[in-house]
């Protein structure tokens, strides 16, 4: 399977490691979230037959984290974006 890279153009996805659900970009406040909030937040993850957000991390590169958007059901990848414009447009900066 081939990511297209935003800064580095066609990747091979083995330089690549998959965290899972991008959702993971939405981490409650440790410090103010109920236990439940936490504990969902660590241990629910959707399993959908379809189109699903991923974050893949650039472990063989340049070490950037990605969401990419890609048919569970095909592998077709159908959007690459820099998980740090994504948190950004969420309101998150990391």
């Amino acid at each position: 399977m081939i990511i297209n890279h935003p800064l580095l153009g066609p990747r091979d996805s083995a330089e690549f490691v998959v965290l899972g659900d991008a959702c993971l970009i939405d981490r409650p406040d440790g410090m103010n979230a109920a236990i439940e909030e936490m504990h969902d937040y660590a241990y629910i993850r959707d399993n959908p037959a379809g189109e699903h957000r991923e974050l893949w991390y650039h472990e063989q590169g340049d070490r950037s984290w990605l969401v990419v958007t890609r048919s569970t059901l095909t592998h077709e990848v159908i959007e690459v974006e820099l998980a740090r414009n994504v948190a950004r447009a969420r309101g998150r900066s990391r």
